[in-house]
């Protein structure tokens, strides 16, 4: 097939599978397999290459994703049932005081949403939200968008969140170098998008706790009641960390030690982001489990419901495996790599635009990164791009997949509906806090490409 006939060709791939996801409303990891098989056989490749690209994008994608996801998630739903979340909050919004609560709640956001799923998070929180709104008369908003923002900033850039596990798996990026970078944009970004457009957005709308809202938030004293049988925040923050430290760990042992020694071998290991999370997910089990009265068959609940949400992440991962495997294979890779160089337009430039596009476009901040990720990866084997910059990508593209959430996006009603927000009102806060998150990620992974 032609030069040109490859283009069109991708971006029929592109446009067909928004129109599935969109107007179809067919379900992202099948519209991912149909679109797939459709520009395979297109392109001219055999049933058989067809059938061999597919079990090889999903088998080499799910093999990576699937455990550290599973895991992962698992770890989460001890921390949601233990009351990790509250006890973080809680604790830092006394160590920082009434008047940088915001900040508080934004480092909150940012630590809890490491193993906790953003959504989730919000809704365990929200009643501390809405007491904090009913004992200060403050606007709403200037407790919640910190929050959202520090959730929002870690569930894109910082892994294991399933994102950027995702991302990271399709470009073969380094998990350590992924969290590096994840934290160097996300901090400027969680500050811009939470205390300092917090504040400024508080001023100008005062949003009340919602009327329906006010009948299930706990009285004071049943908070502190409650507040006694929390685990420790010295534990929670332990266990939400130990993951993050064991694979940089990983990550930087080749610098540190020599090849062959035991060291590096043992921190090789335990740094591998699966079994750090492993490791970290048992001792959770036990610690916030087993030692504070909960049954073998209360944690077999709860480990099995953490799996739910895992698994159509991890199968909408394993597509997207196979579409970016489909486009190596019929040489749509070499194209896009051919005309962003005729073009001089960078790699970053381009995956940030394409992530972009399809979250305006169709609203999963998911389908999002794994669609961007897919056609981006067949490129990076040409441009000889490797390394941390393969960990810049990562970012670049969670950058473009978290902008302009808007009424297609299942989380714009979400903090729609619990903070009492009208279409409007939902656009002038959340859709500007995640935007802005976008363009300082953006801007602090184009800074640094400069440098590598």
């Amino acid at each position: 097939m032609s030069t040109v006939g490859l283009i069109l060709l991708a971006a029929f791939g592109v446009a067909l599978l928004l129109f599935l996801v969109i107007k179809t409303k067919l379900q992202a990891f099948l519209a991912l397999l149909v679109v797939s098989y459709i520009i395979g056989l297109l392109s001219g490749m055999s049933p058989s290459e067809v059938l061999q690209a597919v079990n090889d994008g999903m088998g080499g994608t799910v093999a990576e994703v699937a455990v550290i996801i599973g895991v992962g998630s698992m770890f989460g739903e001890i921390l949601k049932a233990s009351g990790g979340a509250e006890r973080l909050a809680m604790t830092l919004m006394d160590k920082f005081g009434e008047k940088r609560v915001n900040w508080a709640l934004m480092l909150t956001g940012v630590i809890i949403s490491i193993p906790v799923f953003l959504d989730v998070a919000f809704v365990i929180l929200i009643p501390i939200l809405y007491s904090l709104a009913q004992k200060t008369k403050k606007s709403l908003l200037f407790f919640s968008i910190p929050l959202l923002a520090g959730l929002a900033v870690t569930h894109s850039f910082v892994p294991p969140t399933p994102g950027p596990i995702a991302v990271a798996s399709l470009l073969d990026a380094n998990l350590g170098w992924v969290i590096l970078f994840g934290l160097i944009a996300g901090i400027p970004a969680a500050i811009l998008a939470g205390p300092v457009f917090g504040t400024f957005i508080s001023k100008k709308m005062h949003v009340e706790v919602p009327k329906e809202m006010l009948k299930n938030m706990a009285d004071e004293a049943r908070g502190k009641e409650y507040d006694k049988e929390l685990p420790s925040f010295t534990m929670i923050a332990s266990f939400i960390l130990l993951p993050l430290v064991l694979i940089l760990l990983n990550t930087f042992a080749s610098a540190i030690f020599a090849e062959g020694s035991t060291v590096r071998d043992v921190l090789t290991f335990i740094g591998n982001p699966g079994v750090a999370l492993t490791i970290t997910a048992l001792l959770a089990i036990y610690f916030l489990g087993t030692r504070r009265g909960y049954s073998k068959e209360d944690l077999q609940q709860i480990t099995t419901k953490g799996l739910e949400p895992a698994g159509i992440i991890i199968l909408i991962t394993g597509a997207g495996g196979v579409f970016g495997e489909v486009l190596v294979a019929t040489g749509i890779g070499d194209v896009i790599a051919n005309t962003m160089t005729n073009l001089n337009m960078p790699i970053i430039v381009f995956a940030f635009l394409v992530a972009s596009a399809v979250r305006i476009a169709q609203g999963s901040a998911t389908v999002a990164m794994v669609t961007a990720a897919s056609l981006i990866s067949p490129v990076i084997g040409n441009l000889g791009i490797e390394g941390p910059m393969l960990a810049l990508l990562v970012i670049t593209i969670a950058s473009g997949a978290t902008i302009a959430s808007h009424v297609n996006d299942s989380g714009f009603w979400m903090v729609s509906r619990f903070l009492g927000l009208s279409e409007k009102d939902t656009l002038k806060t959340w859709t500007v806090m995640e935007t802005i998150i976008a363009l300082v990620g953006f801007g602090v992974s184009l800074i640094i490409s400069i440098f590598i």
